[in-house]
């Protein structure tokens, strides 16, 4: 599924939680719920219309706790086009398909204690004069999400421009607010003197990296979750034709000019009317390796013939979008038989990709993590490292992490019917897949799981060379989207979320340094959880990307802080809190929070990048993205 997605809670509107919302433009900033001392809209509400419908349609999940989907006290900070295109065109769309649009409308006005309102536009101002113009002279910095070919997340000390002497000196410099949103989950992407990102709304947008201005914006069908990635050229020729590159929700995969943002191509990653779009794809020669994730492990409905997706690694022409190979992590499913409700029986399924691919230039292969299968039988490819040949999608060979995790929602619902007979635990590899190269001169590819664990196989063999548990591990935690690798040293971010589930062993959020050579730790730095103390829905941990420059570690917190810390030791060097409310450009309000679902920080010539607000499975909400600069 997405998939950290959340497995028991995905079952609900939370998967709304994912969606666009093309219908609404509100420009205040989310609402904070410690200071909302007032839902009563929900229980005035009730006998209403879209009471009975939220009765008939949402309360299984919403009203009896199931798993963690979030109660009407979270869905109430959604504004109500959101929930309204959730159910129309996002990923609530398949529970929604049965509801009349007058249905849809009161369940929305319902849950949000708002009328479903006309569009407004941005506050950020269009750029003018030189802050329009393109820069030919500026290429990419980074090839895409990983900021190397290899995904190490590793920048350049001199590209970088941040060290222990400077970086007391970041100050906040400009922040954007994303209008009507709840999460910033687009990792950015530089080139042409731009910052290129996505939004909550499905909006992405082509800023101005000294101002914040917008020089343009392209309306996508659903959220845009996905990094983005930029075709580079060669500088100072002004005949380039660059393009930008993401992935929507509903499983939609663009081509734009880089230029003006005017669309080349779009095409569906695949038919599976549940695919959706997780990580970046990764651009490498001609062509966009595309991994390819969906949501119908959500699907709880006994009568569902469960299940028939595939996860795979789609290769598009990456000036045409023209598919060249597509590679299924597994096989194509059968009729397993009935289940107790009647329904077919489908399998095997799943094995999602959420992860961005690596790139192994010597070896010419890429790397992907896979997650669990969805229902029985249960597949070597699930919970798996995958090499796959660069120009042919071969599969050259396959470490699996964990054997015979097959999982669903309906897992963590009292009606069991399509829970597979495996019963998870639901630990996808979801960290995306790094190439590293030691001192002593060995390549080794790294994973990390959702049990907390890194893997470090042979690149050429895939054979496990090491393997530690560096977190506890659970449905919603462990290592979630992305380590780094500097030199020898593999920095581990762990998540650990309560997930409600019974555990042998103590939660360990935090951020840890192993041995690349041998996975001994180098140093550990444990969260207790102090920072969120006084803090509405604040998590320890680490469930963003994070990134190495230099002899710093940028490590985004679950708890809304940016933090740089020493390399060598994990000392603490500096922090800013991303949750203080600011004045963005335009006059909008701007407030950050929780930070995840594949963003991570960029140091570029003296400058932090950073967006904030990961308002899904209970973590704080926010809409920013912030520019720091040193000068």
């Amino acid at each position: 599924m997405n998939r950290p997605i959340v497995p028991a809670l995905v079952a609900g509107v939370l998967a709304a939680l994912l969606s666009a919302n093309p219908a609404s433009r509100a420009l205040a900033a989310p609402s904070d719920p410690s200071t909302n001392n007032d839902f009563t809209h929900f229980e005035e509400g009730q006998g209403s219309r879209g009471s009975e419908v939220f009765k008939g349609h949402c309360a299984m999940c919403h009203a009896n706790g199931v798993g963690n989907a979030p109660p009407v006290t979270i869905l109430g900070l959604m504004p109500p086009g959101s929930i309204l295109n959730a159910l129309s065109n996002g990923a609530m769309r398949a529970q929604g398909s049965s509801l009349s649009q007058d249905e849809k409308i009161a369940v929305s006005e319902l849950l949000a204690g708002k009328k479903v309102s006309a569009a407004e536009e941005d506050h950020a101002p269009m750029c003018k004069g030189r802050a329009a113009a393109f820069d030919y002279n500026e290429p990419p910095p980074f090839p895409g999400w990983g900021l190397t070919d290899a995904n190490t997340r590793a920048i350049p000390t001199g590209l970088g421009g941040l060290n222990s002497g400077n970086i007391g000196k970041l100050k906040l410099k400009w922040a954007f607010a994303f209008p009507d949103a709840q999460r910033a989950r687009s990792h950015p992407a530089l080139a042409g003197g731009a910052i290129f990102v996505g939004s909550h709304m499905g909006d992405v947008y082509s800023l101005d990296r000294e101002t914040g201005c917008v020089r343009w914006r392209f309306h996508a069908g659903a959220e845009t979750r996905t990094g983005v990635v930029v075709s580079s050229w060669k500088a100072g020729d002004r005949t380039a034709k660059p393009m930008v590159y993401f992935g929507d929700l509903v499983g939609n995969v663009y081509g734009l000019s880089a230029l003006d943002g005017s669309l080349v191509w779009k095409v569906k990653a695949d038919r599976h009317p549940s695919t959706t779009m997780t990580a970046a794809p990764t651009l490498y020669g001609k062509l966009l390796y595309v991994p390819v994730s969906s949501l119908e492990e959500a699907i709880i409905q006994p009568s569902y013939e469960c299940c028939t997706f595939r996860g795979s690694v789609a290769a598009l022409d990456a000036r045409t979008g023209a598919l060249v190979w597509q590679t299924y992590m597994t096989p194509a499913p059968k009729d397993q038989g009935l289940n107790d409700a009647g329904a077919r029986r489908m399998g095997p399924s799943g094995a999602p990709i959420w992860n961005t691919p690596s790139i192994d230039v010597k070896r010419h292969q890429l790397y992907v993590g896979t997650g669990d299968n969805y229902s029985s039988p249960a597949t070597p490819t699930s919970d798996a490292i995958v090499a796959l040949d660069l120009g042919t999608g071969r599969m050259n060979w396959v470490y699996q992490t964990r054997r015979n995790d097959a999982w669903n929602v309906a897992c963590g619902t009292p009606d069991k019917t399509l829970c597979p007979s495996e019963k998870g635990p639901d630990y996808d590899i979801g960290a995306a897949t790094m190439v590293a190269t030691a001192s002593n001169g060995r390549d080794y590819v790294l994973a990390g799981a959702k049990s907390g664990d890194v893997y470090a196989v042979d690149a050429t063999t895939g054979k496990l060379q090491w393997n530690v548990k560096a977190g506890r591990g659970g449905v919603l935690a462990g290592v979630y989207f992305g380590m780094a690798v500097s030199g020898d040293r593999v920095f581990v971010p762990v998540s650990d979320a309560d997930d409600h589930e019974p555990h042998s062993e103590p939660a360990r959020p935090g951020l840890y340094a192993l041995d690349l050579k041998t996975g001994k730790y180098l140093w550990k730095v444990p969260d207790t959880g102090e920072s969120c103390k006084g803090r509405p829905r604040c998590v320890p941990g680490i469930a963003s990307a994070i990134s190495v420059t230099g002899n710093l570690v940028i490590a985004p917190g679950t708890d809304g802080w940016i933090r740089i810390r020493d390399a060598r030791t994990g000392k603490e060097l500096w922090s800013y809190d991303t949750t203080v409310p600011v004045t963005a450009i335009g006059g909008a309000t701007a407030k950050g929070g929780a930070m995840g679902g594949g963003v991570g920080p960029i140091a570029y010539h003296g400058e932090l990048i950073m967006p904030s607000g990961y308002g899904f499975t209970g973590k704080i909400p926010g809409n920013e993205l912030l520019v720091f600069g040193v000068k």
